[in-house]
């Protein structure tokens, strides 16, 4: 078509073969080729001169519109303008740390419809093995796994809450042994960090009552406010109830309980444009302080 194209434009072979670069002898092929597929003559020849005929004159127009399609939708594809994203994470990323990145991403792909679901880790990872998220954000220990490319963004901090005036925060150093017998209200099961809090808390042997299990942050935040227990959450999620004093970190850290925020996606999975800018947007989240807002 673009042969064609270049021919009707320059009304001769030999200056059409040498603009696109080839031999007349596959010019002229091609619009034999073009001739035979539709039928009919495209071109009169009078001597050295040469015109399209009304059939060639009805499918340039055609050619014309057919090629502006078919560029468009490559510069589309090579951009992925368009599609979905679907990405999966955890209520304390989503609620408090990505919004604005995806702001920033919808700019730059406003065509995109970006998918994101609320998901605890395991099914993330979970859904990840079976090709069912495009990415995912998750709080977790590095994450190593055959089918399953993990980048660190950076380390979470979580902490250890616990109403104003609770007994523990007015020691200078909480260990192990000190949170036996404490009421625990925790984030729902599959929850990576709740269960390495477990962990260690059993494996030295310490008892503790979970009061109560929440899916949402908010729910935690408020019973913990109120005296009902302690929570081990991430940081970026009290941020403001700490700097208003409407809650307190109990000054108790562990190497076990030492988490990082990651990207994770499928070993196999093609990054299209969309995907990569993704990553980099979050990538950039390593350097970036978070700074709540006022509602």
């Amino acid at each position: 078509m673009r042969s064609f194209l270049e021919v009707a434009r320059c009304q001769s072979f030999t200056k059409a073969a040498e603009n696109l670069g080839y031999v007349q002898s596959s010019v002229t092929a091609q619009i034999q080729k073009l001739e035979n597929e539709y039928g009919v003559v495209l071109f009169e020849r009078f001597g050295r001169s040469m015109r399209l005929t009304s059939a060639g004159e009805q499918l340039r127009d055609t050619f014309i519109r057919i090629l502006e399609i078919y560029d468009d939708s490559k510069r589309s594809i090579a951009r992925q303008a368009k599609g979905t994203l679907e990405i999966g994470t955890i209520e304390s990323l989503m609620a408090f740390y990505l919004p604005p990145l995806f702001h920033r991403f919808l700019q730059s792909f406003p065509e995109i419809n970006l998918q994101v679901n609320p998901l605890v880790e395991t099914v993330i990872l979970h859904s990840i093995r079976m090709g069912l998220l495009d990415l995912g954000i998750v709080i977790d220990y590095p994450v190593r796994d055959d089918d399953i490319e993990s980048i660190i963004i950076r380390q979470e901090p979580l902490v250890l809450v616990a109403k104003p005036g609770h007994p523990l925060s007015t020691t200078d150093q909480i260990g192990i042994a000190e949170l036996d017998g404490q009421f625990l209200i925790t984030t729902e099961q599959g929850c990576t960090y709740r269960a390495a809090f477990e962990k260690l808390l059993g494996n030295n042997g310490v008892t503790y009552h979970i009061h109560h299990e929440f899916g949402s942050l908010e729910a935690i935040k408020q019973c913990v406010s109120y005296g009902l227990g302690i929570a081990l959450v991430p940081q970026i999620a009290v941020t403001r109830e700490l700097s208003e004093q409407r809650l307190v970190a109990l000054p108790f850290t562990h190497p076990d309980i030492t988490f990082y925020t990651q990207i994770v996606y499928h070993k196999k999975k093609w990054l299209n444009p969309a995907i990569q800018h993704m990553i980099e947007l979050l990538s950039e989240l390593d350097n970036v302080a978070y700074a709540p807002t006022s509602p």
